[in-house]
């Protein structure tokens, strides 16, 4: 349960003891075993944070656990089929993570690989488990609601099955479609968003949904604006937020990537793609992560720091998105500019940045960061107020979609779990992210302490 902020209330004052702040930023933790970008990092159910492959000046077999108790990287089993990089990475319902695809470089062999392989933190190694039908560098994996996974990228898209541990080809995409990212939708369908259409093809801007029930796609609206390297994030009111990335182009012969800080909303319900406000500052091979507080926080990536200037360079900047405002809002900034990094939300409402390209933009980073905690707090309490038959009310906005409970306690010393929940607030008008409480109690407590909870 993540706890946010609190007020307390006496029988003649009002005060707000603590806010939601922006936060400060970043700190390090313990850097990695191994300097990498183009990884993965998995959260396991331990809490623990698995980072696999990439490149480090070669492609990389080795794997590293995060221990946030202690703030320390540990070497765990390496891959078995040697150094990889660009693959996708899911956690299964059974605890075990499985990787599939991506490109190999090492062991006497270049290029890309249909290879598939689990990882099992109970013994801390790796099994080769079903390939592929087809070789991909890239491609994302999405855990369905049936216990299967679906890789999106595929030509056509296929099925992995954790119970025998073998892929099936799956429904085609519509003509020319691709899937640069793919997201588990509330009602189990999966919103694939295009990408390039090949190496050397057109950048397209179709969404397409599949229906696992079926196992075809259809079509569902457009983005406004084609892109590539861009983050899609699901939001706890079910819209999915698509967040810059680029859009290539040539001049005279030279082939440029035009950064975009625009930023998009799909319906699930409409079918409908809207946009929302744009990002501070335009990116891609960026970030995004959901927090706690349904705010979503982008953190580095590639641009330019100029309007005239084609340099890319790396940003240690990061945003954070207000789905009640559709805004953007300055989050700090890291130690270290990167791309190519990770980004995983930790069981205690940080996120843990790991490795990426800073100035090195060959052999990548061993850094580490944490977010501020207070990035992951909600949004202030409004507005206390003692009613006339002694109760109090309150009022607060944030994301909708969340159930926010309400705890109590005479002390705001003791331990968390020795609060009183009082119950959830109510969302009003639904939808809305306004919310409000009201305790009917408190006229039987001098002085009460109130935080506000989402589980």
């Amino acid at each position: 349960m993540k706890t946010l902020n609190q007020i307390a209330l006496g029988f003649v004052t009002m005060l707000i003891l603590s806010t939601a702040a922006q936060g400060n930023g970043f700190t390090p933790t313990g850097s990695l075993g191994t300097a990498r970008y183009d990884h993965t990092a998995t959260l396991l159910t331990n809490g623990n944070v698995l980072v696999v492959g990439g490149w480090g000046g070669r492609d990389l077999s080795s794997a590293e656990l995060y221990n946030p108790a202690t703030g320390t990287w540990s070497f765990t089993g390496s891959l078995p089929g040697g150094g990889r990089r660009g693959f996708a990475a899911t956690l299964l319902p059974s605890g075990k993570v499985l990787i599939a695809g991506g490109f190999f470089g090492s062991n006497g062999y270049t290029g890309d690989t249909s290879e598939a392989d689990l990882y099992d933190p109970a013994t801390g190694t790796w099994t080769p488990t079903g390939n592929l039908n087809l070789d991909y560098n890239g491609g994302p994996l999405t855990l369905l609601l049936n216990g299967k996974v679906l890789f999106g990228a595929g030509s056509p898209p296929e099925l992995y099955n954790p119970a025998t541990g073998t892929w099936s080809n799956t429904g085609n995409l519509p003509g020319g479609a691709v899937c640069d990212t793919t997201t588990l939708l509330p009602n189990g369908k999966v919103l694939g968003v295009g990408g390039n259409t090949d190496y050397f093809g057109d950048t397209i801007n179709s969404a397409e949904l599949y229906d696992p029930a079926n196992g075809t796609w259809a079509s569902t609206g457009s983005l406004a604006n084609p892109r590539e390297t861009y983050t899609a994030t699901l939001l706890p009111n079910g819209k999915v937020l698509v967040a810059g990335g680029f859009t290539p182009y040539t001049y005279y012969a030279y082939n440029y990537y035009d950064p975009l800080a625009s930023a998009e909303l799909y319906d699930p319900a409409a079918g409908t793609w809207t946009n929302t406000g744009s990002l501070g500052t335009a990116r891609y091979g960026h970030t995004a992560t959901l927090l706690p507080n349904g705010k979503v926080l982008v953190v580095g990536g590639w641009g330019t720091n100029s309007s005239v200037s084609e340099e890319l360079n790396t940003f240690a900047s990061a945003e954070l998105y207000d789905p009640a405002s559709g805004s953007w809002s300055p989050a700090g900034s890291l130690s270290v500019a990167r791309s190519g990094h990770t980004a995983t939300l930790l069981a205690n409402g940080q996120v843990l940045v790991a490795g990426g390209v800073d100035t090195n933009y060959i052999f990548g980073s061993a850094s580490a960061e944490l977010s501020d905690p207070k990035l992951s707090l909600l949004n202030s309490i409004l507005n206390p107020i003692k009613l006339g038959d002694g109760s109090v009310q309150f009022a607060f906005s944030n994301a909708s979609g969340l159930t926010y409970h309400v705890l109590a306690s005479p002390d705001m010393a003791v331990p968390l779990n020795t609060w009183s929940n009082l119950g959830p607030a109510t969302e009003a008008p639904p939808g809305s992210g306004q919310f409000q409480f009201t305790d009917h109690q408190a006229t039987n407590h001098p002085q009460r302490f109130y935080r506000v909870t989402s589980p």
